[in-house]
């Protein structure tokens, strides 16, 4: 860029300021300009209330109008009153309304709540609705309008009826199975004449509250999210941050699941949901007391004939791999339902290692009746020692770079310029290669772990038997642990600090220096002056994690504060243990072999490095000969 351009956009941004200066409004424009925006705001606000309100209006007039036809379609059933009936088993206590006729309460026995009552509630009165739509010839029949009468009533089962008068009936049977599962067959009788002839479908909506479970609102509304099966497909999601309405889901779906960190709400249609189902998820405020709101809009198979039910399943339990592993087995829809996704095992490769590792290790170890701090001690020094043959290699790599330094700045001291650091990497390339070392070797402790830290990061947090156990200071593995708590938010801190996050943190910056010192002592010339860079980022990483750690899970930070003491305590062993003159011995009697047999090639990364080097040689020459080529054709 020359002068003349450089003072042309000096002058035009001169001239774009003083006219943004000179034309901006005064303060009393800004304040009649925030004065119109606010006043335009509570009017559009209520015009919608006002637009809410005639529409709760119109359909309430509309209710009391059907109760008071009495030649109204199930006129009597619109005036019953409603009672609620008690399904039950050791598993779940699922209480049942006859307005409506669906599940109003789910209590799953056995895992306490965050106030440490004895049950979880899954959702309350209030919490969810369900309602089934069938659209008549003269009218439209919604269940939720409807008091049905129960009858053939036990812990596992009810039979819910309403009756329209003229042998029209609708019916729901419940029946609760073993453990989690309830399953409904919906069924009409004597009503084929008040339908279209081509009317196979009902609509389906499902609306629900999502309650807060546990006690950090952040972490756990990082995993409420409303999840669905598509059919002969996998598992998919609205996203768990943002506010969704109406999402349309192109594809069938076998299954739709209102799903907390820990506990589920599904809902399995035997003939599918039809294609287009709308989705909605809106999460709420932090101390609301619930972490989203849910709404699923779907069309599902209904027979107005009565020959063939409608037929569902309902899951109300645990995000438990194995347990929901089994309860498919209990399903009679003969399905490839997968609700064992419900509990995310990360990526492909990450998956597989928790799926046919991690997940068995740690059902042998918590059948053992271990506190699970030990489970995660103890699977932290197995996957230690399993990976422990490897480290061992990259480390005697990077040890015999270290003890070859003095012979590396040796060879390399002539080319101290930096015109000449290519030159460098080459001499330093050969220096390796005639001694067989692999300058790549000693970053794979970090490329072997890696794996399995992403691994744990998706399965401790899905961990249900986690929750609630406590192990030393921490009350609840599953959640922070917090020494120091206050009311407000601050940014990018929240309204506590974590120990065990303290305490990873510590960790980290302690390994990092061990490790940011044993590359330093293997480091030649200017690589020596760049690594101090590198410190620099290695040290503020562990400041970075603070951020993100400080409202995760105990037992996350937990594991890897153990896994990097053990990363520490293993490399602080290999050093005392490695003898610098012996090994430089070993080295020096290999570049002897290797000198006597000029022959034999160089193996593994060594052996290609050399030939790495011998073709960028070759280039360089040609490179060479072709510039010496056009100099002599033009003189």
């Amino acid at each position: 860029m020359d002068k003349n351009t450089t003072t042309g956009f000096i002058l035009i941004a001169i001239v774009l300021i003083a006219f943004s200066y000179f034309n901006r409004p005064s303060a009393e424009e800004q304040r009649a300009a925030f004065v119109r925006d606010s006043i335009a705001q509570v009017e559009r606000m209520n015009q919608e209330k006002k637009q809410q309100a005639e529409a709760a209006a119109k359909e309430a007039l509309a209710k009391q109008q059907a109760e008071n036809d009495t030649t109204a379609l199930f006129h009597a059933a619109m005036k019953g009153t409603a009672q609620n009936v008690v399904l039950k088993n050791e598993k779940v206590e699922l209480t049942l309304n006859s307005q409506g006729a669906v599940v109003k309460k789910a209590v799953i026995k056995g895992f306490k709540d965050r106030n440490d009552k004895p049950d979880v509630t899954l959702f309350d009165e209030g919490d969810q609705t369900l309602n089934f739509m069938l659209a008549a010839k003269e009218s439209n029949i919604a269940t939720q309008d409807l008091v049905f009468e129960a009858s053939n009533v036990s812990d596992t089962t009810v039979t819910f009826t309403a009756t329209a008068g003229d042998g029209k009936t609708i019916t729901m049977n419940y029946l609760l199975g073993r453990d989690y599962m309830l399953h409904l067959q919906m069924q009409a009788e004597g009503m084929a004449g008040i339908f279209s002839p081509n009317t196979q479908s009902m609509d389906v909506n499902w609306q629900g509250m999502c309650p807060q479970q546990e006690k950090g609102f952040m972490f756990e509304n990082r995993y409420c999210t409303l999840t669905y099966k598509e059919k002969d497909s996998s598992t998919d999601y609205l996203n768990e941050t943002s506010e969704k309405r109406d999402v349309p889901v192109e594809e069938a779906l076998d299954w739709v699941a209102f799903k907390d960190q820990f506990f589920s709400s599904i809902m399995i249609a035997k003939n599918d949901f039809a294609e287009n189902s709308l989705m909605t998820s809106v999460p709420q405020e932090k101390g609301s007391g619930y972490l989203k709101y849910f709404e699923a809009k779907m069309k599902t198979f209904f027979d107005p004939t009565g020959k063939t039910p409608s037929e569902f399943e309902f899951y109300y339990g645990p995000n438990d791999f194995r347990k929901l592993q089994a309860v498919e087995t209990e399903s009679t829809f003969g399905k490839d339902l997968q609700m064992k996704k419900l509990v995310y095992l990360g990526w492909p490769v990450v998956r597989w290692i928790n799926r046919f590792f991690t997940i068995y290790v740690f059902d042998f170890l918590t059948g053992l009746g271990l506190n699970m701090g030990i489970v995660l001690i103890l699977i932290t020094l197995l996957l230690k020692a399993i990976t422990y043959p490897l480290v061992k290699k990259s480390y005697m790599s990077s040890a015999k770079m270290r003890v070859l330094k003095p012979k590396l700045d040796e060879a390399t001291k002539q080319f101290d310029k930096p015109e000449d650091q290519m030159q460098k990497q080459q001499a330093m390339m050969q220096e390796y290669a005639k001694y067989g070392v692999s300058p790549l070797s000693g970053c794979m402790p970090m490329l072997i772990q890696m794996p399995i830290w992403v691994a744990m990061f998706n399965f401790v947090p899905n961990a249900i038997q986690l929750r609630g156990e406590k192990f030393l200071w921490i009350n609840d593995l599953s959640t922070y642990d917090p020494i120091v708590e206050w009311k407000n938010n601050i940014w990018g801190i929240g309204d506590h600090l974590s120990l065990t996050c303290i305490l990873f943190c510590v960790a980290n910056i302690l390994y990092s220096y061990m490790t940011m010192r044993q590359q330093k002592d293997q480091m030649v010339g200017q690589q020596a002056e760049q690594m101090k860079m590198m410190q620099w980022m290695m040290y503020l990483m562990p400041l970075m994690f603070f951020f993100m750690f400080n409202d995760y899970s105990s037992g996350l930070n937990f594991y890897y504060f153990v896994s990097l003491f053990f990363s520490a305590a293993i490399m602080f062993l290999l050093r005392k243990t490695t003898n610098d003159e012996k090994l430089l011995a070993k080295l020096e009697a290999k570049y002897e072999e290797n000198k006597k047999n000029p022959q034999k090639k160089l193996g593994g990364l060594a052996g290609r490095l050399q030939a790495m080097q011998e073709e960028q040689q070759r280039l360089q020459k040609q490179r060479e000969e072709l510039a010496n080529k056009r100099k002599n054709l033009g003189k």
